[in-house]
């Protein structure tokens, strides 16, 4: 099983939710023939990809290939675009994902985004933290403030602003900004975090803070890193899978451990892109 978290009264996913331990081949989302439209455009189509268990995942391609599509599939964001209609499986375990009686609200607490760009709320760094889990049914005032203090501390925060925990989020550095709103997430004790090229709107500074950070959070959770950035894919992937665009819709070209993947890539297309010679 995935530990949750300590610091929050969320429960751990059960067993038949997840798999039972990282250590588990089996991966923990696993998806099949999943095709993505707005309206009749097609953003992907007939993905199948496995994603394991506690490591980094990093989505590469071009622009408009239907890699930031796909994971707002993962948590069903696509519910909130009108238009879009998603066609395929995911699966969490045993989680059906996209079935109709899915609870989505509990589904997005164990499957956060972290967005392209910085989005705290236009409110104090501790009202950021404390919102979410007030909204999730947390009460106990010591019990958040611990959750705060523990998740600022896990994004390397906490010296920072411990401090100045009333003060506007807006305020901070654009790099403080996005490590807040991972601290955030991290809050609600998620399984899985989804990323937007979470770097691509940072001076290089800071986004090699973000990057580190990345780092640290693998194994305690599942990440799926979508990125433009072919050197940071190669310093902090697990698994990689390219995707391309054919026929007018996204296409999962290939899909491997990040060794592979950037050393002996399969597909003549993964590695003229890889080269440098195609996108």
């Amino acid at each position: 099983m995935i530990p949750a978290d300590s610091h929050t009264k969320s429960q751990p996913l059960s067993s038949t939710e997840m798999p039972p331990s990282i250590a588990v081949p089996t991966p923990l989302i696993q998806i099949n023939k999943l095709s993505l439209h707005y309206g009749d455009r097609p953003a992907f189509r007939d993905v199948t990809l496995s994603i394991g268990t506690g490591g980094i995942t990093a989505l590469v391609g071009p622009s408009g290939c239907g890699k930031t599509s796909l994971l707002t599939a993962l948590n069903r964001l696509t519910d909130l675009i009108p238009g879009c209609r998603v066609a395929g499986e995911i699966r969490m375990g045993n989680m059906d994902v996209l079935a109709p009686q899915t609870n989505v609200i509990h589904l997005r607490r164990l499957v956060g985004m972290i967005f392209q760009k910085p989005n705290p709320f236009p409110l104090s760094i501790r009202r950021n933290l404390e919102f979410p889990l007030r909204e999730h049914g947390s009460r106990d005032r010591e019990q958040i403030a611990r959750t705060i203090e523990t998740v600022l501390q896990d994004v390397g925060l906490w010296d920072e602003v411990k401090d100045r925990l009333d003060s506007p989020a807006l305020a901070l550095s654009g790099g403080q900004q996005q490590r807040l709103c991972i601290a955030r997430a991290l809050a609600l004790s998620p399984a899985v975090l989804l990323m937007d090229e979470p770097c691509s709107a940072l001076d290089p500074l800071s986004s090699g803070v973000v990057e580190d950070l990345i780092l640290q959070l693998r194994g305690r959770y599942t990440v799926v890193i979508v990125t433009h950035n072919l050197a940071q894919a190669r310093r902090i992937a697990d698994e990689a899978a390219f995707f391309w665009v054919h026929d007018g819709a996204g296409r999962l070209i290939e899909a491997g451990t990040a060794q592979q993947f950037f050393e002996a890539p399969r597909d003549s297309l993964t590695a003229a892109y890889i080269s440098g010679m195609r996108g």
